[in-house]
């Protein structure tokens, strides 16, 4: 009697604990899943094409990675109760604060028409015209932030989130060399060729798709409108470990997907390699088709409301998703703002949409640099952090990440300007 007693008392235990979890679940896994936007899908797609599994490794490592850099903003707004931009604006003044501002509107603008190139040419595989296509998300984010509640507005996100889940079954579908992958995903190693220019570029894209600024912002600002609390803090970091996990793996069988069938084949995205691959596979094709567009649309979920939250923090405005929108007018006016006008640029005619889907995440790396140092001062401010400020090891492992992301950078730069230096 007294086994089934501890049995039940453990159930009871665990039951309790999962029910915690779903409460305060949401914002971590959002983001981490969202971080494999349509953008992310494409420079997957084209690094299995062109790697195959070589690059799984380096892959792997930047989940940890994404996690030690989005925890941090799990404390920060949970014990500051502000978003990112009014904690920069607080403890920085206005200079380093618009220029925070600044930088993440612009990087989140050029991604959100990122989301919108990947969701068009997702759905013109199927035959919906772009125009149809804008419209309709257009229609369906706008019904997500319009209902007047942060946490139906989360669990719809989170429904988006589980569908990004079908380049596992796509995956297995190929038959990948079981082998193969796992000495790719444990063994560091370059790829046959050695270190090349465009090596190095698809290094720092898939930094760029895997940590970008406006995740720093969203988590941040998602955690405060939530309302999480310091006893929270728990939850909120198994949440973003849980999202770190699930990105990783995602963007894992994507490169397997494409490593598998369309090694050596000449890809320049996730749409082209979708086409591809339905005249191998057409369950397979159709797989990485729906995954694109769902990619783009979960992306342009988070990106648009960043800013938006960044904008009502900075300019005084009421910017909760739990506000209605005559409560809460000019958040919602700049949120639809981003959302139709990132839109409208992929409908001009001989806009280079394969060009900017690239190029965002290497801007985005380039950034990313200025918004984790201010990350890191803040959370180094025991006055306003108090027992939950950065320890000496999580300084250690966030300082390192801004250094290797700061040399990447710089590297990049040089090598834009000596095309020959890594030939």
């Amino acid at each position: 009697m007294n086994f089934w007693a501890k049995l039940f008392y453990q159930y009871r235990k665990l039951w309790k604990a999962i029910k915690i979890y779903l409460m305060i679940a949401g914002p971590g896994v959002i983001v981490m899943v969202a971080d494999n936007d349509a953008g992310g899908i494409t420079t997957y797609s084209v690094t299995g094409a062109q790697y195959k599994y070589h690059m799984l490794w380096f892959l792997i490592l930047l989940g940890p990675v994404a996690y030690y850099v989005q925890e941090m903003t799990v404390r920060l707004g949970a014990v500051t109760k502000r978003g990112h931009a009014e904690a920069i604006f607080h403890a920085f003044g206005p200079f380093w604060g618009w220029f925070s501002l600044l930088d993440l509107v612009l990087t989140d603008w050029l991604t959100l028409v990122t989301e919108f190139i990947g969701m068009t040419a997702a759905m013109s595989i199927f035959h919906v015209p772009p125009v149809v296509t804008i419209i309709v998300v257009c229609i369906i984010m706008g019904a997500m932030i319009l209902q007047g509640r942060y946490w139906t507005w989360e669990k719809i996100a989170i429904l988006f989130c589980s569908v990004n889940l079908v380049y596992i079954p796509g995956a297995f579908l190929v038959h990948p060399t079981l082998s193969d992958v796992l000495y790719n995903s444990v063994i560091p190693h370059f790829p046959p060729g050695g270190f090349t220019n465009n090596l190095f570029f698809m290094f720092m894209a898939n930094i760029g798709t895997t940590i970008a600024p406006w995740m720093l912002f969203f988590q941040q600002s998602a955690v405060v409108d939530k309302g999480m609390k310091e006893k929270d803090m728990f939850w909120g970091k198994l949440d973003t470990a849980l999202g770190s996990f699930f990105t990783v793996m995602v963007a894992a069988f994507c490169i397997i997907v494409t490593g598998t069938v369309l090694y050596g084949t000449d890809i320049q995205d996730a749409a082209q390699a979708a086409i591809k691959l339905m005249s191998i596979s057409k369950m397979t094709g159709t797989l990485l088709a729906i995954g694109l567009f769902d990619a783009g649309l979960l992306g342009a979920i988070c990106i648009s409301l960043a800013s938006s939250w960044a904008f009502g923090e900075v300019f005084g405005w009421a910017h909760s998703l739990n506000h209605k929108i005559r409560e809460a007018p000019w958040f919602y006016a700049f949120y639809f703002f981003a959302l139709v006008s990132a839109g409208v640029v992929v409908l001009i005619p001989g806009a280079p949409l394969i060009l900017i889907t690239l190029f965002v995440q290497v801007i985005a790396v380039t950034l990313l640099p200025a918004a984790l140092v201010f990350l890191i001062l803040l959370l180094n401010d025991e006055e306003t952090m108090g027992k939950y400020k950065n320890s000496l090891f999580e300084n250690i492992v966030n300082g390192t990440i801004v250094a290797v992301i700061i040399a990447v950078s710089t590297l990049y730069g040089i090598s834009a300007i000596f095309p020959d230096m890594f030939k």
